[in-house]
């Protein structure tokens, strides 16, 4: 499953390379104001440096979460093979600000309280500090696992934050290792699109490879759901992904460059 799962996101990317483009051009304008919004706010005199970073924080995650609530349902409907346009982004950025807002102020406030945790137990001489550390380490490694399932769920399923946001831990805790290699999947991606100033493969291929991987899994629990004795670690990933593997075809990298010549 997961081998096909990189195979349709590829070509997934591929057959929209422009709208995946479109996607890159707008994450490099809000990591770029994203970035520079601290520095603002640093020059702001008499004001609490702590104060400002949060607040420096909650404003440049509120930015890229945006922005992502609408980019996730694009990539949506490129999993579902559909051809969304511009008017559609913009729609689907009315639909999804609020809640997206939401998750960047629960994000930020954690990501404050972690930043004030982490030194804190470091410095402590006893053993409390290295447990609370140890733990603190692996709460925020689940956390950061679970939260790439929000906007996949936020386009697919709801819109409702408060459900999305006990949901990705569901899926997380009861699909693991999967959710650990969509992750690391994340990072390659991340770090190849360093080699093209995230122009390819880019952000947009990340949240395209995200929702590619929510809409897969989403098979096992149609089974599930039909099959409710089934043994829950045997899925018959072959039987369930036949239409999806048609969809996608049998394609060949001359025949991605050249069309015409197949």
């Amino acid at each position: 499953m997961f081998f096909f799962l990189i195979k349709k996101a590829f070509f997934d990317m591929w057959d929209h390379l422009f709208r995946i483009i479109f996607l890159n051009l707008g994450y490099i304008l809000i990591m770029g104001a994203a970035l520079f919004i601290p520095y603002v706010f640093l020059m702001i005199p008499a004001v609490p440096e702590m104060l400002l970073f949060f607040v420096s924080i909650l404003i440049s995650f509120s930015l890229v979460c945006v922005f992502t609530g609408a980019a996730s349902s694009v990539t949506n409907d490129i999993a579902d093979y559909g051809e969304p346009g511009f008017r559609d982004f913009f729609r689907y950025l009315k639909e999804t600000y609020k809640p997206s807002l939401l998750f960047a102020v629960a994000n930020s406030c954690l990501l404050f309280l972690i930043s004030l945790a982490f030194p804190f137990y470091m410095g402590m001489k006893s053993m409390v500090g290295p447990v609370a550390f140890a733990f603190l380490f692996w709460v925020s490694l689940i956390w950061l696992v679970s939260i790439q399932f929000f906007f996949p769920l936020q386009s697919r399923i709801n819109k409702s934050f408060k459900k999305n946001f006990k949901k990705i831990f569901l899926i997380f805790f009861d699909n693991t290792f999967f959710a650990l290699g969509v992750f690391l999947g994340s990072l390659v991606i991340l770090v190849a699109s360093s080699f093209t100033a995230f122009m390819l493969p880019g952000i947009g291929t990340i949240v395209l490879w995200v929702n590619d991987a929510f809409k897969l899994r989403l098979y096992k629990y149609d089974y599930l759901e039909e099959h409710p004795e089934a043994n829950r670690r045997k899925i018959p990933w072959d039987a369930l992904l036949i239409d999806e593997k048609e969809r996608v075809g049998k394609r060949t990298l001359r025949g991605m460059i050249f069309p015409w010549k197949e």
